[in-house]
């Protein structure tokens, strides 16, 4: 099979998870200091960059990091421009470690309206794409996010997510649509529910040839989104762990059948930047495994 037969395969019938090592700016400071390095150990955008890259390089060259339980990952933009053990970060994780690589393209957030927050425009979208696929990269990631159970914002973000997918699709790349619920959303229910049946009717206007993955936030009622995962245009649906712990994201995940991790924070949050080589490689590998079992053995 070509690669991309075979990342496809790999998506959409192994078992393991996705890692999401994909913090953008906004998100980096915070990350970073999670990880044990404050804003004062750096100065400017480039060095926090430059941080953040060497963190997630001693990620994926971990042992434990392998296609045998991580199926693949989400990186940002400048992950997928650097190197990795002296490749290309898609050519190493592929060709060496046997995990599919994933680019997050979104732009972050506009404003909260009608309960929601849509993306920001991509103007310079079809040239990133066109750079990912040479790349070797199999599929792109962009997130909205639904703060309440409204029904025009929600369709809002839906339609949004799908009419950048059907551009996505265009390209030869397999979009994951990522509109998360917010997990302090005091209508977190009622916004799933919402939301279900608009992707499903998106979901159905695709023509047979194309698929798509799907990332949402773990559902309050157990299996409610067992139609996606079983709908014949969705390639996999994947969990996000956000803001819950990974000990509460990984129990709430094994009640549901079909979905599996594709965790970010919940990834990471027990890595320090002192940890010696065989902590930092042991404590990975511990929650590669805590996570692969939450995606794989279901109650």
């Amino acid at each position: 099979m070509a690669a991309d037969a075979r990342m496809m395969a790999q998506m959409t019938s192994r078992d393991g998870f996705i890692a999401a090592l994909d913090q953008s700016g906004g998100s980096t400071p915070a990350a970073l200091r999670l990880y044990g390095i404050s804003d004062a150990d750096y100065s400017g955008e480039e060095e926090m960059f430059r941080l953040m890259h060497e963190m997630r390089v001693r990620i994926v060259t971990t042992p434990a990091f392998s296609g045998d339980k991580v199926i693949g990952a989400i990186l940002f933009e400048r992950t997928m421009d650097g190197d990795a053990n002296g490749k290309p970060v898609p050519s190493f994780l592929w060709e060496d470690r046997g995990v599919v690589p994933f680019l997050k393209v979104d732009r972050g957030l506009a404003g909260e309206e009608d309960g929601v927050q849509l993306m920001k425009p991509m103007p310079d979208l079809d040239a990133l794409l066109e750079r990912a696929v040479k790349k070797g990269i199999f599929g792109t990631k962009m997130r909205s996010v639904i703060a309440h159970a409204d029904k025009t914002g929600i369709a809002a973000v839906v339609k949004q997510q799908f009419v950048v997918g059907r551009q996505i699709l265009d390209h030869g790349l397999v979009p994951i649509i990522e509109p998360e619920v917010s997990i302090k959303s005091s209508t977190k229910t009622e916004a799933e529910a919402i939301l279900r049946d608009e992707i499903a009717r998106e979901l159905d206007a695709l023509s047979p040839d194309q698929h798509v993955m799907i990332k949402l936030t773990i559902p309050t009622v157990a299996d409610f989104y067992k139609s996606l995962v079983d709908h014949k245009s969705v390639a996999r649906v994947v969990a996000l762990s956000g803001g819950y712990s990974r000990v509460d994201a990984c129990e709430k995940l094994t009640h549901n059948h079909g979905m599996i991790a594709s965790f970010s924070r919940a990834l990471t949050e027990d890595l320090r930047v002192t940890m010696s080589d065989a902590e930092f490689d042991a404590s990975l590998g511990k929650t590669i495994e805590e996570i692969y079992k939450a995606s794989v053995l279901k109650v």
